[in-house]
């Protein structure tokens, strides 16, 4: 199985974690009503070539609209898709493009100890209200309207283990290690503001580090939403293997870009 393949397993599977899944002969439909602002758990996902872009939009359109959710497709291969794109614009849907780096753990860890001031414990009940705060609080992610909802649900679903990390006994970071069989990904790392540039996030990766090679993880993957995130895994071992070219359509709302500022 080829870095791409494993990729898009990994994804599915995480996405698997929070939206309802559709298989068509296009591509795949993902959908949850209950949360309707959530673009990943709301996407047609397309990586083949479309061969009839009419009747795909209007499927799209109809299926989303029915269920009171807005229409957008995440999109691959982007040098075979020039007809469905153009259709798209067409359309009037909004349109975008974004690199996404993937990087892949090299399975050295850095051994350092943390200083007495950061400690780093495990998401349970008595510490759940502070980490929700600390991922409502990233407007990245989405803000309140997005996480609140999602925060809930994948801390019950035993395949997100949420670690909190405190800065002199301060709640002030958060990261999450999602596992799929024998392969992972980092996920939901967020710092409060007031606490960012003291290197707290290092702490935390290194923590998932020591996790995923407890646990005999064969792949740690992380998916950095810009280049300069993706500077900062490269200081802990993550290596980028793929730069994927995805394009974003949206018939409404925010593009991805305007979320993440």
């Amino acid at each position: 199985m080829d870095h791409l393949e494993k990729i898009f397993n990994l994804d599915f599977a995480y996405l698997a974690s929070f939206t309802h899944r559709l298989d068509r002969e296009w591509g795949i439909l993902f959908y949850n009503e209950d949360h309707p602002d959530y673009y990943d758990a709301n996407h047609a996902h397309i990586y083949r070539m479309v061969e009839k872009p009419d009747e795909v939009i209007k499927e799209v359109l109809s299926f989303y609209q029915s269920r009171g959710l807005l229409p957008r497709f995440y999109i691959y291969n982007l040098d075979v898709q020039g007809e469905f794109l153009s259709q798209l614009k067409d359309n009037h849907f909004g349109y975008e493009e974004l690199i996404s780096p993937v990087q892949l753990w090299d399975k050295k860890i850095i051994e350092t100890s943390n200083p007495e001031e950061v400690t780093i414990e495990l998401v349970t009940m008595d510490n759940f209200s502070e980490a929700l705060e600390i991922e409502c609080s990233i407007k990245e992610f989405g803000g309140r309207a997005v996480r609140e909802k999602a925060f809930q649900q994948e801390f019950h679903n035993p395949q997100f283990t949420y670690y909190l990390l405190r800065y002199k006994g301060d709640a002030c970071a958060t990261a999450c290690l999602f596992t799929a069989g024998n392969q992972a990904r980092v996920e939901s790392v967020a710092t409060l503001e007031e606490y960012r540039g003291k290197g707290l996030i290092g702490h935390l990766i290194r923590h998932i580090q020591s996790e995923a090679a407890k646990r005999d993880i064969a792949n740690l993957w992380v998916f950095p939403i810009n280049e300069k995130i993706e500077t900062i895994y490269h200081k802990y071992g993550f290596h980028t293997v793929e730069k994927l070219k995805m394009g974003h359509a949206f018939f409404g709302g925010k593009s991805i870009k305007e979320i993440q500022g």
